[in-house]
Protein backbone atom coordinates (compact mmCIF):
# COMPACT_ATOMS: atom_id res chain seq x y z
CA UNK A 1 0.00 0.00 0.00
CA UNK A 2 1.27 3.47 -0.89
CA UNK A 3 2.20 5.66 2.05
CA UNK A 4 0.18 8.46 0.48
CA UNK A 5 -3.10 6.66 1.05
CA UNK A 6 -5.10 7.21 4.21
CA UNK A 7 -5.82 4.51 6.80
CA UNK A 8 -7.88 1.61 5.48
CA UNK A 9 -11.40 1.34 6.86
CA UNK A 10 -12.67 -1.80 8.53
CA UNK A 11 -14.63 -2.60 5.38
CA UNK A 12 -11.57 -2.31 3.18
CA UNK A 13 -9.49 -4.60 5.35
CA UNK A 14 -12.20 -7.10 6.33
CA UNK A 15 -10.84 -9.64 3.88
CA UNK A 16 -7.57 -8.07 2.79
CA UNK A 17 -5.87 -8.41 6.17
CA UNK A 18 -6.61 -12.13 6.51
CA UNK A 19 -3.58 -14.15 5.52
CA UNK A 20 -4.03 -17.33 3.50
CA UNK A 21 -5.84 -19.86 5.64
CA UNK A 22 -5.67 -23.56 4.78
CA UNK A 23 -9.03 -25.19 5.38
CA UNK A 24 -10.39 -28.66 4.81
CA UNK A 25 -13.60 -29.12 2.84
CA UNK A 26 -16.58 -29.81 5.08
CA UNK A 27 -20.31 -30.29 4.85
CA UNK A 28 -22.34 -27.10 4.98
CA UNK A 29 -25.31 -26.52 7.22
CA UNK A 30 -28.22 -26.04 4.85
CA UNK A 31 -29.26 -24.99 1.36
CA UNK A 32 -32.20 -22.91 2.62
CA UNK A 33 -32.12 -19.40 4.07
CA UNK A 34 -34.75 -19.04 6.80
CA UNK A 35 -36.68 -15.78 6.86
CA UNK A 36 -36.21 -12.61 4.79
CA UNK A 37 -32.57 -11.93 3.91
CA UNK A 38 -30.66 -9.02 2.41
CA UNK A 39 -27.39 -8.32 0.62
CA UNK A 40 -27.23 -4.84 2.17
CA UNK A 41 -23.67 -3.57 2.45
CA UNK A 42 -22.39 -6.04 -0.17
CA UNK A 43 -19.97 -5.21 -2.95
CA UNK A 44 -18.24 -7.12 -5.76
CA UNK A 45 -14.45 -7.12 -5.38
CA UNK A 46 -12.09 -9.09 -7.66
CA UNK A 47 -13.52 -10.65 -10.82
CA UNK A 48 -14.93 -14.11 -10.23
CA UNK A 49 -14.35 -16.91 -12.76
CA UNK A 50 -16.34 -16.61 -15.98
CA UNK A 51 -20.01 -17.49 -15.47
CA UNK A 52 -19.77 -17.22 -11.67
CA UNK A 53 -21.60 -14.50 -9.73
CA UNK A 54 -21.14 -14.71 -5.96
CA UNK A 55 -23.11 -12.74 -3.38
CA UNK A 56 -23.96 -13.10 0.31
CA UNK A 57 -27.07 -12.66 2.41
CA UNK A 58 -27.79 -11.82 6.05
CA UNK A 59 -31.19 -11.86 7.78
CA UNK A 60 -32.93 -8.52 7.92
CA UNK A 61 -33.73 -9.11 11.58
CA UNK A 62 -32.12 -11.10 14.39
CA UNK A 63 -32.53 -10.96 18.16
CA UNK A 64 -30.29 -10.95 21.22
CA UNK A 65 -31.05 -12.21 24.71
CA UNK A 66 -31.02 -9.13 26.91
CA UNK A 67 -29.14 -10.90 29.73
CA UNK A 68 -26.81 -13.40 28.04
CA UNK A 69 -26.39 -11.58 24.73
CA UNK A 70 -26.84 -14.81 22.77
CA UNK A 71 -28.28 -14.18 19.31
CA UNK A 72 -31.00 -16.02 17.45
CA UNK A 73 -31.77 -16.31 13.74
CA UNK A 74 -28.28 -15.19 12.65
CA UNK A 75 -27.68 -17.03 9.37
CA UNK A 76 -24.88 -16.29 6.88
CA UNK A 77 -25.52 -17.34 3.28
CA UNK A 78 -23.52 -17.35 0.07
CA UNK A 79 -25.19 -17.58 -3.34
CA UNK A 80 -24.01 -18.23 -6.87
CA UNK A 81 -26.30 -16.37 -9.25
CA UNK A 82 -24.17 -17.21 -12.28
CA UNK A 83 -24.47 -19.89 -14.96
CA UNK A 84 -21.54 -22.09 -13.85
CA UNK A 85 -20.36 -23.74 -10.65
CA UNK A 86 -17.99 -21.70 -8.51
CA UNK A 87 -15.33 -24.33 -7.92
CA UNK A 88 -13.57 -24.31 -4.51
CA UNK A 89 -14.27 -21.13 -2.52
CA UNK A 90 -14.51 -20.10 1.12
CA UNK A 91 -16.90 -17.89 3.05
CA UNK A 92 -15.53 -15.96 6.01
CA UNK A 93 -17.82 -14.96 8.90
CA UNK A 94 -16.20 -12.29 11.08
CA UNK A 95 -17.46 -10.25 14.04
CA UNK A 96 -16.63 -6.67 15.02
CA UNK A 97 -17.16 -4.53 18.12
CA UNK A 98 -20.02 -5.90 20.25
CA UNK A 99 -20.82 -8.83 17.96
CA UNK A 100 -18.63 -11.89 18.68
CA UNK A 101 -18.87 -15.00 16.49
CA UNK A 102 -18.66 -18.04 18.77
CA UNK A 103 -19.16 -20.89 16.30
CA UNK A 104 -20.12 -21.74 12.74
CA UNK A 105 -20.75 -25.49 12.25
CA UNK A 106 -18.38 -27.26 9.84
CA UNK A 107 -16.18 -24.17 9.64
CA UNK A 108 -12.69 -23.46 10.96
CA UNK A 109 -11.93 -20.77 13.55
CA UNK A 110 -9.55 -18.11 12.23
CA UNK A 111 -6.52 -17.68 14.54
CA UNK A 112 -6.42 -14.37 16.35
CA UNK A 113 -3.23 -13.28 14.58
CA UNK A 114 -4.87 -13.84 11.18
CA UNK A 115 -8.13 -11.98 11.82
CA UNK A 116 -8.93 -8.88 9.74
CA UNK A 117 -7.96 -5.58 11.34
CA UNK A 118 -10.57 -4.62 13.93
CA UNK A 119 -12.25 -8.04 13.99
CA UNK A 120 -12.64 -9.84 17.31
CA UNK A 121 -13.57 -13.28 15.93
CA UNK A 122 -14.03 -15.19 12.71
CA UNK A 123 -14.58 -18.54 10.98
CA UNK A 124 -13.70 -19.82 7.52
CA UNK A 125 -16.24 -22.03 5.74
CA UNK A 126 -14.87 -24.07 2.80
CA UNK A 127 -17.15 -24.95 -0.11
CA UNK A 128 -16.03 -27.48 -2.73
CA UNK A 129 -18.33 -26.13 -5.41
CA UNK A 130 -21.40 -23.91 -5.30
CA UNK A 131 -23.57 -24.78 -8.27
CA UNK A 132 -25.27 -22.24 -10.50
CA UNK A 133 -28.38 -20.84 -8.83
CA UNK A 134 -27.50 -22.48 -5.50
CA UNK A 135 -27.32 -20.95 -2.00
CA UNK A 136 -25.37 -22.32 0.93
CA UNK A 137 -26.38 -21.22 4.45
CA UNK A 138 -24.71 -21.45 7.85
CA UNK A 139 -26.32 -20.91 11.22
CA UNK A 140 -24.01 -18.61 13.19
CA UNK A 141 -23.70 -18.82 16.98
CA UNK A 142 -22.79 -15.37 18.27
CA UNK A 143 -23.21 -12.99 21.18
CA UNK A 144 -24.13 -9.32 20.99
CA UNK A 145 -23.13 -6.86 23.71
CA UNK A 146 -26.16 -4.57 23.80
CA UNK A 147 -24.06 -1.85 25.45
CA UNK A 148 -22.05 -1.51 22.22
CA UNK A 149 -22.49 -1.35 18.48
CA UNK A 150 -21.99 -4.67 16.67
CA UNK A 151 -21.03 -5.52 13.08
CA UNK A 152 -20.54 -8.61 10.93
CA UNK A 153 -18.58 -9.09 7.72
CA UNK A 154 -18.93 -11.82 5.04
CA UNK A 155 -16.11 -11.98 2.47
CA UNK A 156 -16.22 -14.69 -0.22
CA UNK A 157 -12.75 -15.72 -1.31
CA UNK A 158 -10.90 -18.16 -3.51
CA UNK A 159 -9.89 -21.39 -1.79
CA UNK A 160 -6.27 -20.21 -1.49
CA UNK A 161 -7.34 -16.87 0.00
CA UNK A 162 -5.58 -14.83 -2.68
CA UNK A 163 -8.72 -13.26 -4.16
CA UNK A 164 -11.85 -11.79 -2.59
CA UNK A 165 -14.75 -12.02 -5.03
CA UNK A 166 -17.44 -10.43 -2.85
CA UNK A 167 -17.69 -8.79 0.55
CA UNK A 168 -20.70 -7.82 2.65
CA UNK A 169 -19.89 -5.46 5.48
CA UNK A 170 -18.81 -4.85 8.06
CA UNK A 171 -22.53 -4.12 8.31
CA UNK A 172 -24.18 -3.30 11.65
CA UNK A 173 -27.05 -4.90 13.49
CA UNK A 174 -28.83 -2.80 16.10
CA UNK A 175 -31.88 -1.04 17.44
CA UNK A 176 -32.67 2.65 17.86
CA UNK A 177 -35.33 2.07 20.54
CA UNK A 178 -33.91 -0.40 23.07
CA UNK A 179 -36.00 -1.76 25.91
CA UNK A 180 -33.73 -2.88 28.79
CA UNK A 181 -36.59 -4.65 30.56
CA UNK A 182 -37.56 -6.86 27.59
CA UNK A 183 -36.18 -10.44 27.66
CA UNK A 184 -35.17 -10.28 23.99
CA UNK A 185 -33.97 -7.30 21.95
CA UNK A 186 -34.74 -7.31 18.19
CA UNK A 187 -31.83 -6.09 16.03
CA UNK A 188 -32.21 -4.83 12.46
CA UNK A 189 -29.63 -5.18 9.69
CA UNK A 190 -28.00 -1.90 8.69
CA UNK A 191 -28.97 -0.16 11.95
CA UNK A 192 -26.42 1.30 14.36
CA UNK A 193 -27.18 0.04 17.84
CA UNK A 194 -28.29 2.57 20.43
CA UNK A 195 -27.43 1.09 23.84
CA UNK A 196 -30.23 1.12 26.40
CA UNK A 197 -29.66 3.36 29.42
CA UNK A 198 -30.13 1.70 32.83
CA UNK A 199 -33.31 2.57 34.69
CA UNK A 200 -33.04 6.04 36.19
CA UNK A 201 -30.12 6.99 33.97
CA UNK A 202 -30.38 10.36 32.24
CA UNK A 203 -28.83 8.95 29.12
CA UNK A 204 -25.21 9.77 29.81
CA UNK A 205 -25.71 13.43 30.80
CA UNK A 206 -22.91 14.90 32.89
CA UNK A 207 -23.52 14.61 36.60
CA UNK A 208 -24.41 17.90 38.28
CA UNK A 209 -23.33 18.36 41.89
CA UNK A 210 -26.16 19.25 44.28
CA UNK A 211 -26.36 22.86 45.41
CA UNK A 212 -25.36 23.45 49.04
CA UNK A 213 -26.69 26.99 49.36
CA UNK A 214 -29.27 29.47 48.12
CA UNK A 215 -28.98 30.13 44.37
CA UNK A 216 -30.06 33.67 43.47
CA UNK A 217 -30.70 32.72 39.86
CA UNK A 218 -33.46 30.27 40.78
CA UNK A 219 -35.14 32.25 43.57
CA UNK A 220 -37.62 35.13 43.11
CA UNK A 221 -36.58 38.53 44.50
CA UNK A 222 -38.72 38.10 47.59
CA UNK A 223 -37.02 34.85 48.41
CA UNK A 224 -33.57 36.45 48.02
CA UNK A 225 -34.57 39.19 50.52
CA UNK A 226 -35.90 36.60 52.93
CA UNK A 227 -32.62 34.73 52.72
CA UNK A 228 -30.70 37.87 53.64
CA UNK A 229 -33.00 38.59 56.57
CA UNK A 230 -32.56 35.03 57.75
CA UNK A 231 -28.80 35.59 57.63
CA UNK A 232 -29.21 38.22 60.38
CA UNK A 233 -26.41 40.67 61.04
CA UNK A 234 -24.21 39.19 58.34
CA UNK A 235 -26.87 39.97 55.73
CA UNK A 236 -27.35 43.51 57.05
CA UNK A 237 -23.59 44.12 57.02
CA UNK A 238 -23.39 42.88 53.40
CA UNK A 239 -26.24 45.22 52.38
CA UNK A 240 -24.59 48.25 54.01
CA UNK A 241 -21.24 47.46 52.42
CA UNK A 242 -22.89 47.27 49.00
CA UNK A 243 -24.68 50.61 49.55
CA UNK A 244 -21.47 52.36 50.70
CA UNK A 245 -19.57 51.14 47.69
CA UNK A 246 -22.27 52.47 45.37
CA UNK A 247 -21.95 55.94 46.94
Amino acid sequence: MSARRGPMTAGAVCAAAVTALVVLPGAAASDDTPGPASGEGGKAMADAPSGVKLTTLLPKKISADTKSGETENLVASVSNQGSRGSGPIQLLVTGFDGLVVKDVPNCTAIPENKLPKGANSGFSCPINNLGAGKTQSYKVAATFDLKKTGKICLPVRSADGKKTFWQQGPVPFGTTSPSPNAPVTPLLLGTENKPAAPAGDKGGAEEELPSTGVRDDVLPLGAVGAALIAAGGAGLWWTRRTGSAAN
